[in-house]
Formats: structure tokens, C-alpha cells, sequence
């Protein structure tokens, strides 16, 4: 159970800096206008609204990969219940997406990419990291 928990924390990691490093991609690729003041959260649900629709796909590219290799990593150090491992990671993006649109304003296609992608991709992710026994070669 310990060991189930610690490995959602692993695949939590992974995920949150996968997701910061796509994000931070984002932000390299289409920067804020030079002029652009950002004082509270109207001037940051602005720079989002008026966000290029790329820079936006960045984003819930960013989600998935990190939904993925979060769920990967979860299941990978899980003994037990690799499955729920690598859902649990899964649930808890989809969890941050939800504080995320309620914050600040998003396009429909990002709300739903961010609320149906993430969970069958960690599944995935747990199902890529499964363990194969090893075969024996035919005489």
C-alpha cells in the first residue's frame, strides 16, 4: 500500500514537471507582448482568452504527455494494483484541469481534451509499463 502510494507521487512528479516544461515550451514559443502587466487573475483570464489557438494545443499536449508518462511511472514502481496506480495520476490531472478552467478561461475543445483525455492515457501509460515475463526460446 505504502509503495502503491509513493509510486502515485513518482508519476505525480513526472507529470507536474512534463507539464510545466510543455507549458514553458508555450510560453518560449508564443511570449506575452512586451507591454503586457499582469496584476491579478482578470489580467492573467485575458492573456488566456486572447491566447493563439496553438499555444492553447501546447497546453493539453502537455496534459496528456504528462497524464501518459505520469501513469507510466505510477505503474512502473507499483508491486500491486499497477492499474489504480496509473488512474490515480490520471484523476489527479483531471482534477488539477477542473481548479484550472474554473480559474481561469479556456476554449471548449481544451475543457474537454483536459476533462476525457487524461484518464484513458495514464491507463495507457500503466498498460505500457506492465512487466513481460520472460519467454523462452523455441528448439
Amino acid at each position: 500500500m505504502i509503495r502503491t502510494l509513493l509510486a502515485i507521487l513518482a508519476g505525480l512528479v513526472v507529470a507536474i514537471a512534463l507539464m510545466l516544461a510543455m507549458e514553458a515550451l508555450a510560453a518560449w514559443l508564443f511570449p506575452l507582448p512586451l507591454d503586457a502587466r499582469i496584476a491579478g487573475e482578470e489580467d492573467l483570464a485575458r492573456v488566456v482568452a486572447q491566447a493563439p489557438p496553438v499555444k492553447l494545443a501546447l497546453v493539453l499536449l502537455g496534459w496528456c504527455l504528462a497524464a501518459l508518462a505520469g501513469g507510466w511511472v505510477a505503474a512502473r514502481l507499483s508491486v500491486a494494483r499497477t492499474s489504480m496506480a496509473a488512474l490515480a495520476v490520471g484523476a489527479l490531472i483531471v482534477g488539477g484541469v477542473i481548479l484550472n478552467v474554473m480559474a481561469l478561461p479556456h476554449p471548449g475543445w481544451v475543457i474537454a481534451g483536459g476533462l476525457l483525455l487524461p484518464l484513458p492515457l495514464a491507463w495507457v501509460g500503466g498498460l505500457l509499463a506492465r512487466r513481460r515475463l520472460p519467454t523462452r526460446p523455441r528448439r
